[in-house]
């Protein structure tokens, strides 16, 4: 009697055991078909090594949807631009800054928040489209979701313009210029996310 229980126990422990692993095994295909989805969708995009760096720590959130792609990069974006923003603030007291320099620096503040406040009426917007909806409502929307991200990668040109010249060359330039530079190509790769969005509707 005891035998037959010690056998019925490794039983269900192999069981278990079985299923557990298959379980694992099952995760793990769906997380790198996830993945996979995220690489092929960034290939699409101008700065595909950027995109998928990124947005592929998201890969268990987004699954293998279109809009939440467009949703996770315009996030993403918003937060950079946050970060950009903040950066931009504190080199108005960089040391030696010109007047000239302070006053682009004051300018690409602004700007950045312009496109924080852009991108955030974005994903707004995007969020309150479902997934699989279609119809009149459901291209006014991406249409305005679209404006407005369009807008903000314009922010981030203006922002930039306003250390052209070779008076403007330095240090201060080199760096704030890096940081602007990423939330650009952050904004560029979710606009284009947002039109492999469109095109399935």
């Amino acid at each position: 009697m005891a035998k037959s229980l010690d056998l019925s126990l490794i039983l269900f422990v192999l069981c278990i055991s079985t299923a557990a692993i298959a379980m694992a095994r099952n995760l793990e295909e769906e997380s790198s078909g996830d993945t996979e989805f995220i690489k092929a969708s960034c290939l699409t995009t101008t700065y595909p090594d950027q995109c998928f760096q990124s947005l592929s720590s998201y890969a268990s959130e987004i699954k293998k949807r279109p809009r939440q792609l467009a949703e996770t990069a315009l996030a993403v974006s918003m937060a950079r631009a946050k970060s950009a923003k903040t950066y931009v603030s504190e080199m108005s007291d960089y040391k030696g800054i010109t007047k000239r320099q302070h006053e682009a620096v004051l300018d690409c503040e602004e700007e950045m928040g312009d496109t924080v406040d852009r991108l955030r009426n974005s994903l707004k917007e995007l969020k309150r489209l479902e997934e699989g909806e279609s119809g009149q409502d459901f291209w006014v929307c991406l249409s305005n979701v679209r404006t407005w991200t369009s807008a903000a990668l314009t922010d981030e040109t203006t922002c930039l313009e306003g250390f052209g010249g070779k008076a403007m060359d330095g240090e201060l330039k080199s760096l704030i210029r890096t940081h602007i530079v990423r939330v650009a190509q952050d904004t560029s790769n979710a606009l284009a996310l947002l039109n492999i969005f469109a095109a399935k509707h």
